[in-house]
């Protein structure tokens, strides 16, 4: 279960929890408020009539002739009187209940009467409400006058604001279930860009760590980017020794080598022979070194480059062949520099025309005598692509996924010595300091095609 769905299902469970327990609550009470309110007319109505019936003549029972007198409303409210005994005089519901005896007081309510009031002067009987007040003459008492109404008469009244509670009840859920899912999203939002960019780091693409307003996922954040940059770090040397170690291996043997045979006593064209080998193997040792340099001031810049200026790719691939013309020429190879419409990139042309510039030169090395290179500028969707072919032998394919590894070569057709391997990483490099990326295929009517692929300006 995704961690989204669980605290939408932890927060909507909680919710209507709640929700319920109060609705029942507030369901319950509605009953109980109708009561309640028609208890408190009933008693003012009682009164009333307890005072009328006292301004009447004396007698036993004289003073319910004017009670007798008022209009009989039984189906609404039911007036009866009681003497001091409780036995009932008068009943307006057409003497019903004369001579019966009324059991005061019924304390305790509850549920279907008040909140759980003790009143000695309401009843609850038979389903209906019956409040009294004592008629006094002189101080005396000479009897009860009470009403009577039936509870089913607030049905109707109950049942709507129950109806009106629960609609508004469903409407305050649907919004609770709705702020829920937003806040779920919200809350998981952050965590799925921190995955997307633990992965994107996972895979060696250019990522930054997200933002968030939450100090959490905030500070989660700058965790992950300062363990990546510490373990890219210790990656990094370890590559780099490891490499180091590789590569100088071999021209160090054979300095050592031409050293120690320099020491004994040989013929002149033997000792011109091996000087002249320390001097080849001592180039390749500093062009090794160069190279490193190069490689690692473009890693340092790769993170924060601002590449602000905007350069016409053209200009790029016109001095890139320029420069390769006098190689091409020296090797009867033929150049060919083909330019689509104007296509601009953001960056910086020195590096531009140093990755074009190592594009080409490969492919001079790998081109036969009388062969050809093709320097080739197009684009789609936002996207300049500089594309080199040759016609040379290819590449195999067991190399295809190591050619832009540090210090992998290949030997070359003519000469079959190998390069220093750290031209390609630096086009890799140099085209992911622009966001863009180098592939390198081989062609079905042979040889192979480089692939410089840049966002457009």
């Amino acid at each position: 279960m995704k961690i989204r769905t669980a605290i939408f299902v932890v927060y909507v469970a909680v919710s209507a929890a709640g929700l319920a327990l109060l609705m029942g609550l507030v369901l319950r009470d509605v009953r109980l408020r109708y009561v309640e309110s028609m208890r408190r007319t009933m008693g003012d109505t009682a009164v009333f009539l307890a005072a009328l019936a006292t301004e009447g003549p004396r007698g036993d029972e004289a003073w319910t002739q004017k009670l007798a007198a008022l209009p009989p409303k039984a189906d609404l409210l039911r007036v009866f009187a009681n003497d001091p005994a409780d036995r009932v005089l008068f009943d307006s519901a057409g003497g019903r209940d004369v001579g019966q005896v009324y059991l005061w007081p019924m304390r305790g309510g509850g549920r279907s009467a008040s909140e759980n009031y003790s009143l000695p002067n309401v009843a609850e009987v038979g389903g209906e409400l019956r409040v009294r007040a004592p008629v006094r003459r002189d101080g005396d008492l000479v009897g009860w006058v009470g009403v009577g109404r039936p509870l089913a008469a607030i049905t109707a009244g109950v049942s709507e604001a129950r109806w009106r509670l629960a609609t508004y009840s469903g409407a305050i859920a649907a919004v609770l279930v709705a702020a829920g899912w937003w806040i779920a999203s919200r809350l998981t939002h952050s965590l799925e860009r921190l995955t997307a960019y633990a992965e994107a780091v996972r895979d060696g693409r250019a990522a930054v760590p997200p933002a968030s307003k939450a100090k959490e996922i905030a500070a989660l954040g700058r965790a992950f980017e300062e363990m990546r940059v510490s373990l890219e770090g210790k990656a990094h040397v370890e590559r780099y020794a490891q490499a180091l170690a590789h590569e100088f291996k071999a021209p160090l043997t054979a300095i050592r080598g031409a050293a120690e045979l320099l020491g004994e006593d040989l013929p002149r064209e033997e000792r011109a022979r091996f000087v002249a080998n320390l001097r080849a193997e001592s180039d390749r040792l500093q062009r090794i070194v160069e190279r490193l340099l190069e490689l690692s001031a473009l890693e340092a810049r790769r993170a924060g480059a601002a590449m602000a200026a905007t350069v016409d790719v053209r200009d790029v691939v016109a001095e890139a062949g320029e420069a390769a013309r006098g190689a091409a020429e020296a090797k009867r190879v033929t150049l060919t520099l083909r330019s689509g419409e104007v296509r601009h990139v953001r960056g910086e042309k020195f590096l531009l025309g140093q990755a074009v510039g190592n594009l080409v030169q490969n492919a001079l090395a790998f081109t036969p005598v009388g062969g050809g290179v093709t320097v080739e500028i197009g684009g789609k969707d936002g996207v300049v692509c500089v594309c080199v072919e040759d016609t040379g032998p290819g590449v195999p394919d067991f190399a295809l996924e190591k050619v832009f590894d540090r210090f992998y070569s290949l030997p070359r057709p003519d000469s079959g010595r190998k390069s220093s391997g750290l031209g390609l990483s630096i086009v890799r490099e140099i085209a992911r300091l622009h966001g863009g990326e180098v592939t390198l295929v081989n062609r079905r009517e042979g040889g192979a095609r480089a692939e410089l692929t840049l966002p457009a300006a």
